[in-house]
């Protein structure tokens, strides 16, 4: 099957942050259920760099490379037997109108536009440092971290491992019908987090009950190397 589109997703900074299973409620997708690590709920703060990204094998002029910040949490569907592990997107934002417009129309995720921007340094001494940003009504956010540029391979049933390694994608349609979509990647290596910052405007862009959820400290922080991935087309979830 040819993907739906393709990219490669460069240094992922997830801000982890435990949440109750009754605030995820309204958003879970029919057929799913919730996914948890040593019993905990997560939810994620995630910021990344999609480049050469191409749908259907074509890339579009000034929409090949931007920043992406999602808020997400981690569900599983028992397909004939057996698990696939995926996450559900509260809100995606991007910097691209057209990008916005795509998702929102094909995939019925919800996207918004937000002015972004991204910044790496490798000042020496194998240091990394990863700032996301993004604006709200003219207020400033980020993602930031300072990390060991040398990055480790994933520790198998870590909780890493539990953030990193979610395939799938479903989105809550309605009541009865869910979509699914397949994303495939190899297993990405993680660059050890030493120091990380953040400031979101979380009630304004997520609404107010995940406000208390990114106002309390961070469970962890996670610095994902990245790589190729491929989005395969969705198909609907029927009662």
């Amino acid at each position: 099957m040819r993907p739906f589109l393709t990219a490669n997703w460069r240094n992922l900074l997830m801000l982890n942050f435990a949440a109750d299973a009754a605030t995820l409620q309204p958003y879970l997708p029919a057929h799913t259920e919730p996914d948890t690590w040593n019993n905990t709920h997560y939810v994620s703060l995630v910021g990344f760099l999609f480049e050469d990204t191409r749908v259907k094998g074509i890339s579009f002029p000034g929409h090949r490379t931007f920043e992406e910040v999602n808020l997400r949490f981690y569900v599983r569907y028992k397909d004939q037997g057996q698990w696939k592990r995926g996450v559900v997107f509260i809100k995606e934002l991007v910097p691209k109108h057209l990008i916005t417009f795509v998702a929102n129309t094909l995939y019925r995720e919800n996207y918004a536009t937000h002015r972004m921007r991204h910044q790496w340094e490798y000042p020496g001494n194998n240091i990394l440092r990863v700032t996301y940003e993004w604006e709200t009504n003219g207020q400033p956010n980020y993602l930031s971290a300072t990390a060991t540029e040398t990055a480790l391979p994933l520790t198998p049933g870590s909780e890493a491992a539990f953030i990193t390694e979610h395939y799938w994608g479903y989105t809550r349609l309605n009541d009865r019908t869910t979509g699914e979509y397949q994303v495939t990647h190899p297993q990405w290596d993680i660059h050890p987090v030493q120091h990380y910052d953040y400031q979101c405007n979380s009630a304004e862009l997520y609404g107010a009950a995940f406000g208390p959820i990114l106002q309390q400290a961070p469970l962890s922080a996670l610095l994902a190397q990245g790589s190729a991935i491929a989005v395969m087309p969705g198909r609907k979830l029927l009662a």
